[in-house]
């Protein structure tokens, strides 16, 4: 069997519910092969505080450097329980690629940042593994969104003469639009992060499972036509947004407490699909790749099919690439391109003003 190089990927995204792990080896061409896969539970008590942090409900600056620390550590857990799943020694992982859990993403303002933690000097510490860690900030400091991060990934997994299109859907949504002419990306707004946040507060639910109490309400069209009137959709890309603007307060503005709680929940289900598909379907492209959480919530792939007739909306899986792991597998990627020094950051879809190696490598002990 030809040796393969083996990165981890580690991915926590904007829903706060889980970590990603997935066990990554490339053959000699380059293609990336999902070897094995884990998933460690974010436990309650440090969603509520990504939460708090993220809302602005908590700001200090202790309690940032706090979950710094824990996400480190739950980080490490879950890349030392993904190898015991492999059977494979830390010594054959040439770097662990950690998105990190973001808190503030910020690139449109004068002094732009963005804002992860999860302390990858500890991470590499603990699994004696080297970690690239701080895929962002570079792409921001060169003017770009320092988001999305994954189409640079995701062009490698087809042909580019064929028009495709791929769309994930997280705590926020994004896609991907490879063609023959190039690569674009950018967030098209909320993906769950909307639905979890409102079944949070009225049902002490984590996200509606499969779109059920979303099923039992009704859209209301003029709700859903004034946060669609939000500028954000509107917005010509690149652009990128998080759960620190598309969160309960943003919410707030919209008078909620004049509706039932599920019709609600079924509008904001609404604006998720319909911010999509329109943007999908500017692009003409036909064949769309799925994944993320969303890909899991049966009404809301419903309503993209219903809302993009003429598509062929499928699984990630018909590519060989799990759903649930596309973006965990895209870090893995990312520490690989770091280390080997070649460029990421694709200014055609964040907007930078140059193509930049992303990452920042954390040795080994």
């Amino acid at each position: 069997m030809t040796q393969q190089r083996l990165f981890i990927g580690l991915m926590s995204g904007t829903s706060g519910d889980a970590i990603d792990a997935a066990l990554v080896g490339f053959d000699t061409a380059g293609q990336p092969h999902l070897l094995t896969a884990h998933q460690v539970a974010l436990p309650t008590a440090i969603q509520s505080r990504i939460f708090d942090l993220q809302s602005g409900l908590e700001t200090h600056i202790e309690r940032v450097c706090e979950l710094d620390v824990d996400m480190a550590d739950l980080y490490t857990q879950a890349v030392n329980e993904l190898l015991t799943r492999a059977g494979t020694d830390k010594a054959s992982i040439e770097a662990v690629g950690n998105h990190g859990q973001t808190l503030l993403h910020y690139p449109n303002v004068e002094r732009a940042f963005t804002l992860q933690v999860g302390d990858n000097h500890r991470l590499a510490e603990r699994t004696g593994i080297a970690v690239v860690g701080d895929f962002r900030r570079r792409d921001v400091a060169a003017g770009g969104q320092g988001a999305p991060l994954v189409p640079a990934f995701q062009k490698t997994l087809v042909n580019r003469s064929e028009s495709t299109v791929f769309l994930n859907i997280g705590g926020i949504a994004n896609i991907s639009i490879i063609t023959a002419a190039g690569v674009t990306g950018f967030d098209t707004g909320p993906g769950n992060t909307l639905l979890d946040a409102w079944i949070r507060q009225h049902r002490k639910m984590p996200f509606d499972q499969g779109g059920v109490w979303a099923a039992a309400g009704q859209a209301l069209e003029p709700l859903i036509s004034d946060m669609l009137a939000d500028p954000y959709f509107s917005q010509k890309a690149p652009k990128s947004t998080g759960q620190d603007y598309f969160n309960l307060v943003w919410l707030e503005r919209f008078e909620l407490n004049a509706y039932r709680a599920e019709d609600v929940q079924r509008s904001l289900l609404e604006l998720t699909a319909r911010s999509i598909a329109s943007e999908i379907i500017t692009t003409g492209c036909q064949t769309i790749y799925l994944s993320g959480g969303g890909y899991h919530n049966t009404l809301l792939v419903q309503r993209l099919k219903d809302l993009m007739p003429q598509a062929n909306l499928r699984s990630s899986d018909a590519l060989g690439v799990d759903p649930d792991f596309m973006e965990a597998m895209a870090f893995a990627w990312l520490a690989k391109q770091c280390l080997d020094g070649k460029h990421s950051g694709l200014p055609e879809v964040t907007g930078a003003v140059s193509p930049s190696i992303l990452g920042v490598v954390f040795p080994k002990p």
